[in-house]
């Protein structure tokens, strides 16, 4: 059960957190409208467009990206205080000891990490959706509806080539597809124009030309007018960019590992990265709570200022580890769950650092 001394903590960590989530909205509001005005007002963006189609679900994003960092400012700032006016003395001089009095933050964290990761794994996705879409039409100097010159392996030893593809209509021209065994052409497929079936999950070809080579150099050709086929390729795929990841749920991202690892595309690694990531946030969280007690809960002579400028550095330092790591991770340089967890494993010795020099 809760005792008095953790509603008091969790009520001061709760209401400090939300004061500076509005602050830290309201900032990041307002840089990004002056950043972004001169597109609303060239692209003509409606207004109801703006605010919810855009900042509606641009905020829950941005701040779920960086609340383990909002959370760690938090708890520096508020046990700051409580150091400050000798509260934290006081409880431990009445018998708490320094790790029950730990239980709250930790609570508080735990419970923090695990609704991010509900946002991050199928609320904040939902959102992002609209998000992207609104960005795609009124911010990036973009045509999110046309793409020239297509080339995909659509899984090992199949290649997929066409001239254009018009999202508009569904259609596409000068399809290509050849089965490559042993770096031999072994079958062929060409059209001169295609059409995708959305509900279905069909494509139609047009013109089509099916040739199957043997190995004695002879062939067969199958011509016709036009063919029902299941290629396994969605042309949402000639659309997606690095940063919609960010709109795939958990499922979604897992559908989409397996699909990516079964064209054998090397893209996996970045999917993976992003699962890992997702799976890792709240323990970051936790981490960061862990330490922002441990620095900020001792009495300075420079007070609130070198707990801030030490929290300060420990964080960017932390989140600089994170994206350098991320970064190899998504590449494939690194085994994908390694990059995520590596910079948590070098942080937990700096934790305990801080916990066994922090004042008890």
């Amino acid at each position: 059960m809760l005792k008095l001394i953790d509603k008091y903590i969790i009520k001061k960590f709760l209401s400090t957190f939300i004061v500076a989530l509005g602050l830290f909205t309201l900032i990041i509001v307002i840089f990004d409208v002056s950043e972004k005005l001169d597109e609303f007002v060239e692209k003509q963006a409606p207004f109801s467009a703006i605010v919810k189609g855009y900042y509606f679900n641009f905020i829950p994003f941005i701040l779920n990206l960086f609340s383990p960092f909002f959370v760690f400012l938090t708890v520096i700032f508020f046990t700051s205080k409580l150091a400050g006016k000798s509260e934290i003395v006081s409880m431990l001089a009445s018998g708490i000891s320094y790790n029950r009095f730990l239980r709250p933050y930790i609570l508080v964290a735990a419970v923090l990490g695990v609704f991010s990761f509900v946002l991050n794994a199928w609320v904040i996705p939902r959102s992002d959706k609209l998000r992207v879409n609104f960005e795609n039409r009124y911010i990036r100097n973009i045509n999110d509806e046309y793409r020239e010159n297509i080339v995909r392996q659509i899984k090992p030893g199949v290649v997929m080539s066409m001239g254009n593809f018009d999202r508009m209509d569904s259609s596409g021209y000068n399809l290509n597809i050849e089965w490559i065994d042993n770096g031999k052409i072994t079958k062929k497929l060409t059209a001169e124009r295609i059409n995708w079936f959305a509900k279905k999950s069909k494509w139609r070809l047009f013109k089509y030309r099916y040739r199957k080579i043997y190995d004695n150099g002879t062939e067969n050709l199958v011509m016709g007018e036009y063919l029902d086929t299941l290629i396994p390729f969605n042309p949402t795929d000639f659309f997606r960019r690095d940063d919609d990841v960010q709109s795939f749920n958990m499922s979604e991202l897992n559908t989409y590992i397996e699909l990516e690892k079964m064209r054998g595309t090397g893209r996996a690694f970045f999917y993976q990265t992003e699962k890992y990531r997702r799976y890792s946030a709240p323990f970051s969280l936790m981490l960061l709570t862990f330490i922002g007690v441990c620095v900020s809960s001792s009495k300075k002579r420079g007070g609130m200022g070198v707990n801030l400028a030490v929290g300060l550095f420990v964080s960017f330092a932390y989140l600089f580890f994170i994206q350098w790591f991320i970064s190899y991770g998504s590449t494939g340089s690194m085994a994908p769950i390694l990059s995520v967890w590596l910079p948590n494993l070098f942080f937990i010795p700096i934790a305990i650092y801080f916990y066994v020099t922090a004042q008890k």
